[in-house]
């Protein structure tokens, strides 16, 4: 989800972007020729629990992701849970944030639940000190967090706002302590092309994606390709959309960005999805899928998938996650 600490947090803000700045750090800036390994994965988003619902709603979602594995042939396939570090946000959330379990927290609850699966997060640091920062990333690390998102400010603020390091700076900061350093690719949203490069020359080594419900990533990548030579790992991020998004919204609020016709597009499509027959729906998921995988395999990226159920995991998302896998999936050394 994104911010998700809120899923708009999670993929960063969508304050003004001085171009012109980036452009002049990007110049000052040395790419890191540190290699890591790509994570190469399939990453299923689980959202930390309200804490009142506490330590049982947390083992509830992590059995349910076991049961519907088996069920649906991803036993063993999945080998990543992507947890969002969760603030709040703006007041117009359709459905209000409430306080939520702690990353490790929720972590340490449902990790011996999945045996063999991996922990990826997301963590805000821009209300965060360089000092408290890295204690909080240290702790990351020692739980098994084999890569960190570091994003910003909610889109209520402007980029750069914020007391504490900024996503950019954490990058080169703690590069030594956080092998796998993510940041947020949303690629409808305006200045991406220079944001990316300059997240890359900080020293960021992957991608994910806002939830994708169309094939503008295709053209994004490709254009990145032609201008720069960094191929970070790109987590293409694909999100069920149930029924009751029709009476609700979530999704249509988290990816919102007034005035943007190709977010409109997407937005039309989501509700597409959120009113489609169950086979349909899969169809135009499977058929989105494809268009993205096809478009993207060539250009030269390490790709990884991420799947998000939003309003929570359930059989017909997994349903639909096993159909597209069964289309391509990231290749896994045994």
């Amino acid at each position: 989800m994104f911010g998700r600490p809120d899923q708009c947090i999670r993929r960063g803000g969508r304050g003004r972007f001085d171009v012109t700045w980036v452009l002049r750090q990007a110049q000052l800036s040395r790419p890191y020729a540190v290699e890591v390994p790509n994570l190469n994965t399939i990453a299923l988003e689980l959202v930390p629990p309200n804490v009142e619902d506490g330590r049982e709603r947390a083992l509830e979602d992590a059995r349910k992701v076991a049961q519907y594995a088996r069920e649906y042939g991803l036993d063993g396939r999945i080998r990543h849970v992507m947890i969002p570090g969760m603030i709040a946000e703006d007041d117009d959330r359709p459905v209000p944030m409430k306080p939520k379990l702690d990353v490790l927290d929720f972590w340490s609850i449902i990790k011996p639940e999945l045996p063999g699966l991996h922990g990826l997060c997301t963590q805000v640091t821009a209300f965060m000190d360089e000092s408290s920062l890295q204690g909080r990333l240290t702790e990351l690390r020692d739980a098994g967090m084999e890569g960190v998102v570091f994003v910003g400010v909610p889109r209520t603020m402007n980029d750069g706002e914020g007391s504490g390091v900024a996503p950019t700076d954490a990058l080169s900061i703690y590069r030594q302590l956080v092998p796998n350093r993510g940041v947020i690719l949303i690629p409808t949203r305006d200045g991406e092309q220079g944001r990316l490069n300059f997240k890359c020359n900080q020293g960021a080594t992957y991608g994910m994606t806002q939830l994708l419900y169309s094939d503008a990533i295709v053209d994004f990548l490709a254009e990145f390709a032609k201008n720069t030579d960094h191929r970070p790992e790109v987590l293409l991020s694909f999100g069920f959309v149930p029924k009751v998004e029709t009476r609700i919204g979530l999704i249509n609020w988290l990816i919102q960005d007034p005035g943007n016709a190709a977010v409109a597009d997407e937005q039309a499509f989501v509700k597409r999805l959120a009113t489609s027959e169950p086979a349909q729906k899969r169809q135009l998921m499977l058929d989105l899928y494809k268009r993205v995988i096809d478009g993207v395999a060539d250009l030269g990226f390490p790709l990884s998938i991420h799947f998000e159920a939003t309003y929570g995991v359930s059989g017909p998302a997994f349903a639909t996650f096993a159909e597209m896998l069964a289309f391509w999936s990231p290749a896994q050394e045994v």
